[in-house]
Parts: C-alpha cells; structure tokens; sequence
C-alpha cells in the first residue's frame, strides 16, 4: 500500500527516536473512516489493526512502525484493542 509504510525498529532505533516519550493513543475493537490531513509516524504496543483503502488492504499488528502519509483516506477496522505512541507532522 503506498501510503502505508510498515517496518520494524530495533530497541536502538526507538530510543535514538525518543518514540517512548510521544502521546500514547488506545481504541476498542471498532470500525471507523479515517484521513490523514498530515503524516503520521506511530509504534504499536498493543492490538491489531486492518487497513483498507479502495481495493488495498494491510495489517498492522504490535511491533510495527507505520508511517500514514499525508492526504491518505482509509477505513480502519481495530480487530483487537489498540495501544500505540504517534506523531503527527
């Protein structure tokens, strides 16, 4: 998905990031809509999560890194309880 990009971080990355010091965010189980009117950068903790944008699809589960570009519309549908550290800009 191109406006979707997942990777995994090493515990060093995420220091080196000050990731652990970004807001934490945390949803139910649920299905929502979703645009991004900036980029967002987040690592989730906890949860899995499906991301659908026209006839694309990916999943997003603990451990992933994601950046969401900016100007992306999708549906997100949180399959088990999400915890993650975000960053917009």
């Amino acid at each position: 998905m191109k406006s979707v990009k997942i990777e995994l971080l090493s515990n060093e990355e995420i220091e080196q990031r000050g990731i652990r010091d970004w807001p934490i965010w945390t949803k139910e189980e649920s299905k929502f809509p979703w645009h991004y009117d900036q980029n967002e950068q987040c690592l989730i903790l906890e949860g899995e999560i499906i991301v659908r944008s026209g006839d694309e699809e990916c999943t997003i589960t603990a451990g992933d890194f994601v950046t969401f570009a900016q100007g992306f519309d999708c549906e997100w549908q949180i399959v088990t309880a999400v915890k993650k550290h975000y960053s917009f800009g």
